[in-house]
């Protein structure tokens, strides 16, 4: 098994890094993109490309979801490549009448080249940096999904841990995932706040409040991913964050999100909590 090189004490830095490359930027908002518009942009995105063109994305995020985060939130308004293939700014230059149409809205260009645009010739070849070299992934992109939440409240602390703790979890093949072991306690003794839940169908608060938005979170991703959950359980109550049918509560040791790696290499589980932005990724190991 390879070393990830996901300690918690990196998480953070690049938390950190990322989160003030976002204060950096003011140009970029939370709601830059939709899911449909991410999941446009994965099937354009390279992240061993984009790590190694731009060595000052390399030399401060250490995995592969957060070179993806830097391009959907502040390299895509760079006019940065995406690969060696695909520029968005490029692609709204070479094709004017699409302007009128999608303005500064740069996920939506990448969301009309996959869906339309590359079907019809339309050239988004980037004019600077584009190369023929192809640079060897370590992972493949399965499956994505990104949800918001208030970062300032309560609930937002907890998401944040969850997230750390479930962040670089490997997933060898014929294994199981958890949640509930990913996360650990929701104990006061681990960092968990109060904050509101869902009991009985009914609102109230309990220490941990708000864990079943990173489950919920990669819940979704694994439905994007095509991976069926052993055992998943829907909310008593409609949460906010997500449609209906897309999310996975967990509690204590009785309800649980669960999957089965039923491929022949390490599954990698990413999920990471930015300034109210929760993406949550699948890798499989190459």
């Amino acid at each position: 098994m390879k070393n990830f090189n996901l300690s918690i004490n990196k998480l953070i830095v690049s938390l950190v890094c990322f989160v003030g490359a976002l204060v950096l930027a003011p140009t970029v908002t939370a709601e830059a993109a939709s899911n449909d518009e991410i999941q446009a942009i994965t099937q354009v995105f390279d992240s061993a490309y984009y790590k190694a063109t731009y060595p000052d994305v390399a030399d401060r995020f250490s995995n592969e979801i957060d070179y993806l985060n830097h391009y959907l939130y502040i390299g895509i308004y760079e006019g940065r490549n995406a690969s060696g293939t695909f520029n968005a700014t490029d692609y709204m230059n070479k094709n004017p009448d699409l302007v009128a149409i999608y303005g500064d809205n740069m996920p939506a260009y990448v969301y009309h080249y996959v869906h339309a645009g590359k079907a019809e010739g339309r050239d988004a070849t980037p004019t600077v940096g584009a190369t023929d070299v192809v640079f060897p992934q370590q992972y493949t992109l399965l499956g994505t999904y990104t949800t918001e939440y208030d970062a300032t409240a309560a609930r937002g602390t907890n998401i944040a841990i969850a997230a750390s703790h479930v962040n670089g979890t490997v997933v060898a093949p014929g294994s199981t995932f958890s949640a509930n072991l990913a996360i650990g306690p929701r104990t006061a003794a681990n960092g968990f706040v109060e904050a509101p839940v869902f009991i009985n169908k009914e609102h109230a608060m309990g220490i941990g409040g708000g864990v079943c938005q990173v489950s919920s979170t990669i819940y979704a991703a694994m439905k994007t991913a095509g991976i069926s959950a052993s055992e998943r359980h829907p909310h008593s109550l409609p949460v906010y964050y997500l449609p209906e049918g897309w999310d996975a509560t967990i509690s204590g040791n009785t309800l649980d999100l669960k999957f089965v790696n039923r491929y022949d290499s390490n599954i990698l589980v990413n999920i990471t909590a930015n300034n109210g932005i929760l993406t949550a990724a699948l890798y499989l190991e190459n």
